[in-house]
């Protein structure tokens, strides 16, 4: 069949059911752009490209639909690198597609040339350079499908002078894989160990979200009689409301689930990579149980015992595998101090959900005195618990929420709770600041009758402040962002107390930007809250206005300077001097 090259780019595209592409326009892709309406593809121009993709990455973690990457060769494709990598590190399906310069030119320094290929290498889980203009249906249907298979991004670098030229091709057919359901050694060295367990525990991760696995391990754990953690930032990996959760682990999580996880004989880690940063101590506990079993699920077998000394690995889908192991139970799994067990559940979160109603502010390391002095200096602002208490009173249940990196977003991962999956978008593991706002109007572009809501510290918001200039057109949803005011980078802020004597290099904030201004200088409404009933009814009002009115809304929530846990205590160390730094051994620069 005779067709363009991008003809052929396209109708692979509609093969897969893409509709919806995030970018910057370019002249490297406009032959394809061009084509976009007649296609039934969206393309969404954001204000930076590394937005761009952290749209895309809230578009497919909030629909589970694949979504498409493209900018111009060069610039345009660099500002994607943040993106990628951490769409990576979030397990998300993303096609990136990367025009690259001319071929009789590349090589000589051309305008807007880089190694594009080289650049993601160690960003995507596929990638490939078409070769040939006839080859495109060929290799951009292969990308896509390893992007599903490894549910990861895949590129395709696409030489800009392939484009408008006559091929005669066939398309492609789509290939499908059965995901994998685990070997049958492992399936019963696992239901073995459940079966036999004294206090089992599960421990889900974002595999199960992936799999829509979540019944299936709610099943197994009420087998079992088994509390539920979920990993860090995958608060959605299990009903919020169900008597067997309990709660996250990791930084600023469930101090519950850490008492639990912390007496466990058998851990089932289901879909779960059991990367380091989500099992650190929390709360001054050092909860992993370093003697039970461990039962680790993944679909990578390179993850599997990486972190963790493993009794069994199993690869396999989360969801195939669960349910395998539930029908491989003994007929008395489970029932072993069943009844002890419920109540010690029961009276654990308890006690968790009263501390936790209790903490209204941010304790200080010995020998240091910021947060007290924060308190002072600003006695009648809320601070950050007071901030996330009030959000909870106003955060519809069913709704989407992204929360971005930093000191008051991690302050609040004890929080929320949702009673099925994709409904919370954290930044993960790669952990990106700015990811809050562009991730959560890519939820609502694959939502849009789903109520929105972000989060973001000021200093994170900063970095994506520019979309704002964007997101007010009318072809754009409407949404709904919290921004944490407290004028500092605190995780930062944080590090320089503990470590560097109150040293402040780079921390602080301008006191004369105000973002719910800057909201409503780009057409959006833009509101400040001082307290935490202002912050309820902001939020009340926003989230009505965005689902009946169609109205974007940014809530400025000023807080006071408190700053919570530091990210990586198990990172930083007290400096010492050695040689010493004198101001006198700066030598002027020859000009």
């Amino acid at each position: 069949m005779k067709m363009t090259v991008e003809e052929a780019f396209v109708k692979t595209l509609q093969m897969h059911g893409i509709e919806h592409a995030f970018g910057i326009i370019g002249s490297a892709f406009m032959p394809i752009s061009d084509l976009f309406p007649q296609a039934g593809i969206t393309f969404w121009d954001c204000a930076h490209e590394g937005s761009g993709g952290m749209m895309a990455d809230g578009y497919t973690r909030a629909t589970g639909k694949m979504s498409m990457m493209i900018a111009q060769n060069g610039p345009g494709i660099t500002n994607f690198v943040t993106a990628v990598k951490t769409a990576y590190w979030n397990h998300t399906p993303l096609l990136l597609v990367t025009p690259q310069a001319a071929n009789k030119t590349i090589g000589q320094g051309g305008f807007q040339e880089v190694e594009q290929m080289a650049l993601f290498n160690d960003m995507v889980a596929y990638q490939e350079e078409v070769r040939d203009p006839s080859r495109v249906a060929e290799v951009l249907n292969r990308v896509i499908q390893n992007a599903h298979r490894a549910s990861a991004p895949a590129q395709i670098n696409m030489p800009r002078d392939y484009w408008t030229q006559v091929i005669d091709i066939d398309l492609p057919a789509i290939v499908e894989f059965e995901r994998p359901s685990g070997g049958e050694d492992a399936l019963g060295q696992a239901a073995d160990l459940l079966s036999n367990a004294k206090f089992p525990v599960i421990l889900n991760g974002a595999g199960v979200v992936l799999a829509g696995a979540i019944p299936d391990s709610m099943a197994l754990a009420e087998r079992l009689e088994a509390p539920v953690c979920v990993g860090y930032q995958h608060n959605d990996a299990f009903p919020g409301s169900h008597p067997l959760f309990a709660g996250p682990l990791g930084y600023n999580g469930s101090k519950a689930g850490m008492e639990l996880i912390a007496q466990a004989d058998v851990v089932l880690c289901l879909g779960t990579r059991l990367n380091p940063f989500s099992t650190l101590p929390g709360y001054g506990v050092d909860y992993w149980p370093k003697d039970a079993q461990i039962i680790q699920v993944d679909i990578n077998p390179d993850r599997i015992g990486l972190t963790k000394k493993v009794s069994v690995g199993i690869v396999g889908d989360a969801g195939k595998v669960a349910r395998s192991i539930l029908s491989k139970l003994s007929e008395t799994a489970g029932d072993a101090g069943r009844e002890e067990r419920r109540a010690l559940i029961s009276k654990t979160k308890s006690a968790w959900a009263q501390q936790l109603s209790s903490m209204d502010h941010e304790d200080d390391d010995p020998g240091t005195t910021w947060n007290e002095r924060a308190r002072a200096d600003k006695p009648d602002w809320m601070s950050p618990r007071m901030a996330w208490r009030a959000i909870q009173s106003a955060l519809p249940r069913d709704a989407i929420i992204t929360s971005d990196i930093g000191n008051n977003c991690a302050i609040g991962n004890a929080y929320p709770s949702f009673e099925v999956g994709r409904k919370y978008l954290a930044p993960g593991l790669f952990g990106p600041c700015g990811y809050g706002l562009p991730a959560i109007v890519g939820a609502k572009i694959g939502c849009p009758d789903t109520p929105v809501v972000g989060f973001a510290g000021d200093g994170a918001f900063g970095i994506a402040v520019t979309e704002l200039t964007a997101i007010g057109r009318s072809e754009w949803p409407a949404i709904t962002m919290v921004v944490f005011r407290n004028y500092q980078w605190g995780a930062e802020k944080r590090n320089s107390t503990l470590w560097y004597d109150d040293n402040f290099i780079g921390t602080e904030l301008d006191d004369d930007v105000s973002y719910a201004g800057i909201a409503n200088a780009c057409g959006l409404k833009g509101v400040v809250a001082r307290t935490m009933d202002e912050l309820t009814d902001a939020l009340n009002t926003a989230v009505k206005d965005q689902m009946e009115q169609g109205k974007t809304t940014l809530i400025e929530a000023l807080i006071n300077q408190e700053l919570g846990e530091p990210f990586r205590r198990d990172a930083m160390k007290k400096p010492i001097a050695v040689a010493g730094i004198d101001p006198a051994d700066m030598r002027p620069q020859k000009v």
